[in-house]
């Protein structure tokens, strides 16, 4: 960046005047909105401090006074209706209402061909029978209690479903975090094969029985990390977590007239609609080469946004990330992870930026960023930031405490308009409740492990968090006043 970018920077933080102690933006006290704004309703109200952690005596969930948690699904032990064991590496889930008090959970398997416990295929369900043991998608039965009742396989020869986004229409979309091409060999867990079909496309998954194993691939075959569909059925927002160059989040345009719907695959040719990557633009109209270079003051500084076409969105030759310029093309970022959308815009991730090789030189090392992309102004602004802590990943001890966070991932908005973050971080693994503009509390911990959370979301009727620890594979049904502390 050059120096004159940076003055920039520096001069439109300091008419933004926010800052950031401890781990945690100490700004206003923000309130949850409705959802459909990032501004929060009730301006004014403080929020209510969740009571502190207290430890499981199961050694596996640390909770506040007054919540619990039930074990929904568990890799190698639950069991799927078509036989055979749950699936390991729990990832991005989505819940659905089925009336009377019952749910269906559809949850992603982060995992490659050759893995134990990989997702079975099942007959109808199979996008590649080469991905033997890989990833894929179950679908879950259960309610308000955490009960299981019951678990099938609702799409199979998957690779590496990371995380995805739930549609207005009540199904789920799978995305791949994997570029592997067929005629790639693979071996695992005592076998070996060969991809038949490439990786890397996003996938339309039912709870009601149906499957479709197409790829959706007028999104783009890249690393995707996760997505949201607008309201009005006519974007898709898409991040891309990759390095090497850093990743990046794009924009997906429906062709004139098209409204989504059920069944994308099959209503979309190949390259329907347009696929661009984004463009943060500077004061000066210059596009800001990585997001590291912004920093805790800029935190609510709106910056234009524009588009640029992918050139060639099934990276045939060249990975979608690698056709633009390595720098003044697009705005990169490490670990493009987690969004959700919402009435007015839409949330997403970068997980962490810090001496790994893929940050900037003269950029900021940070933990975490959130940022809010608003539809109608075509602005994007940070509403969270999570200073760079000094971690094992930085050669120091990590931190095991409830005050200190790093590494945000996948998010969530709750009923009532805040966020939930499932922190993958260097020390102690959290659950985290955060206002936009406000602060950041600790809801869960992981007793077990080092292992990261996954998949957090909210039941409809705001009862039941949901959410997943990767390793060894446990959902959880967490219930409790929620309420009190997020309405």
């Amino acid at each position: 960046m050059t120096a004159s970018r940076r003055t920039m920077l520096a001069g439109g933080a300091a008419g933004v005047g926010f800052a950031v102690t401890g781990a945690m933006p100490s700004l206003a006290q923000a309130t949850p909105g409705r959802g459909d704004d990032h501004r929060g309703r009730g301006r004014g109200r403080a929020v209510t401090p969740f009571p502190p952690l207290q430890d499981d005596p199961a050694g596996l969930l640390a909770l506040p006074a007054g919540f619990s948690y039930a074990i929904v699904t568990r890799a190698g032990v639950t069991r799927l209706d078509e036989g055979g064991l749950t699936p390991n590496a729990h990832d991005g889930t989505a819940v659905f209402t089925t009336g009377r008090g019952r749910y269906r959970l559809i949850q992603n398997h982060e995992l490659k061909a050759g893995s134990p416990l990989g997702v079975p295929h099942i007959e109808g369900t199979v996008y590649d029978e080469g991905a033997v043991d890989a990833g894929g998608c179950t679908v879950i039965r259960t309610d308000a209690r955490g009960r299981n009742l019951g678990e099938t396989v609702g799409i199979s020869g998957t690779s590496t479903n990371c995380a995805g986004g739930p549609t207005p229409w009540g199904t789920w979309l799978t995305c791949e975090e994997t570029e592997d091409r067929a005629g790639k060999a693979w071996s695992g867990n005592g076998r070996s094969g060969t991809y038949a079909k490439d990786h890397g496309y996003v996938f339309e998954v039912f709870h009601d029985g149906r499957a479709n194993p197409k790829p959706i691939k007028a999104f783009g075959r890249y690393a995707h990390e996760a997505l949201a569909v607008d309201r009005a059925r006519k974007h898709v927002f898409l991040s891309e977590d990759a390095s090497g160059p850093n990743g990046l989040f794009y924009r997906w345009t429906a062709p004139r007239g098209f409204e989504m719907g059920p069944d994308l695959a099959d209503r979309l040719a190949d390259d329907a609609g347009v696929l661009e990557a984004m463009q943060i633009l500077m004061p000066d109209g210059s596009v800001l080469p990585d997001v590291a270079y912004l920093t805790s003051a800029q935190l609510g500084l709106p910056f234009r946004v524009q588009w640029k076409a992918v050139p060639d969105r099934d990276a045939r030759t060249t990975s979608v990330r690698k056709q633009f310029a390595a720098t003044g093309d697009v705005t990169r970022g490490k670990k493009f992870e987690g969004v959700w959308g919402t009435d007015r815009g839409v949330y997403v991730v970068n997980s962490y930026a810090f001496s790994d090789g893929d940050l900037p030189a003269d950029a900021v090392p940070h933990d975490g960023m959130v940022w809010f992309y608003d539809y109608q102004d075509e602005t994007i602004q940070l509403v969270s930031y999570f200073p760079h802590q000094k971690t094992a990943a930085s050669g120091a001890v990590a931190t095991y405490d409830d005050l200190t966070f790093d590494g945000p991932d996948n998010v969530t908005v709750t009923p009532w308009g805040s966020l939930v973050l499932a922190e993958d971080g260097a020390g102690a693994s959290h659950v985290l409740s955060t206002t936009p503009y406000g602060p950041t509390q600790a809801i869960a911990r992981n007793m077990l492990n080092d292992s990261e959370f996954t998949g957090p979301t909210f039941s409809e009727d705001g009862k039941v968090l949901f959410v997943n620890m990767q390793t060894p594979g446990l959902t959880f049904a967490i219930t409790g006043p929620w309420e009190t502390y997020l309405g």
